[in-house]
C-alpha cells in the first residue's frame, strides 16, 4: 500500500530529498514541497505547508543532517519544528503522521557512537546520541519518550530511526514501520511541542 509522505529537510539536504524522489523505486505518494513557496512571511508559508501538503499525508519523513539539531547556533529551525509539531499533531482534517528519521551519513558517528555495559541492569545496549545537539526537541522527545527503564526498544519510541543506507536499501519497510507506530500504544504519549 502506497502511505502518503511529506519529506522534512534543510536546505542543504535538497539532494538526499532529491535522490529520494527521483532515484529510489518507493511505493509512496510524495506529498513534499518540491518548489518554495513566494513569501516571506514565515506564518503564510507554514500555513500552506500544512493545508496544502501535511494534512492528508501520513509518514513525514525527517532526513537528519548536520543542520538538523536544536542548539545549532545561527541555524533557523523554523519550518523543521513547525512541519514535526505539525506532523504529531492529530484533529479532525490532519492525522498524526508516523515520524522517520533518516540520519544522512555525515551524522553516523555522532548519532551511532557505539555500545557499553549499563550500570543500572548489567547489560549491553548500544548509544543512540538522539538529543537537542543532533535534532530537533520533536524528534529527540518522541523518540526517547520518558519512561523508567535503563534503556528504550521499539515499543517505548514514536519516532523510528534509520540510517541513510538501510533506507535506501529497503524504503518501504521503514515507512511501512513509521506508519505502523501511528496506530500502536505509544502514540498516546508523543507531545506536539515538547520542552
Amino acid at each position: 500500500m502506497a502511505h502518503k509522505c511529506f519529506i522534512s529537510f534543510k536546505t542543504k539536504d535538497m539532494p538526499y530529498k532529491k535522490y529520494i524522489h527521483d532515484g529510489l523505486s518507493i511505493d509512496m505518494i510524495d506529498k513534499s514541497l518540491h518548489e518554495p513557496i513566494d513569501s516571506d512571511n514565515e506564518d503564510y508559508i507554514m500555513r500552506r505547508i500544512r493545508e496544502d501538503y501535511l494534512s492528508d499525508s501520513t509518514v513525514t519523513i525527517f532526513l537528519i543532517g548536520d543542520k538538523s539539531a536544536e542548539n545549532l547556533v545561527g541555524e533557523n529551525q523554523f519550518f523543521l519544528k513547525r512541519e514535526l509539531q505539525a506532523s504529531l499533531y492529530h484533529r479532525e482534517g490532519n492525522t498524526k503522521n508516523g515520524i522517520l528519521g533518516v540520519v544522512l551519513p555525515d551524522m553516523y558517528e555522532r548519532i551511532y557512537t557505539g555500545s557499553g555495559i549499563c550500570k543500572t541492569c548489567g547489560n549491553s545496549h548500544t548509544y543512540v546520541n538522539i538529543n537537542h545537539d543532533t535534532v530537533i526537541s520533536e524528534f529527540a522527545y518522541n523518540y526517547y519518550i520518558p519512561n523508567d527503564k535503563c534503556a528504550w526498544n521499539e515499543d517505548d519510541r514514536y519516532c523510528v530511526l534509520v540510517k541513510w543506507a538501510d533506507f535506501c536499501a529497503d524504503p518501504t519497510t521503514y515507512i511501512d514501520k513509521a506508519f505502523d507506530k501511528r496506530d500502536h500504544p505509544i502514540s498516546t504519549k508523543t507531545k506536539v511541542r515538547p520542552s
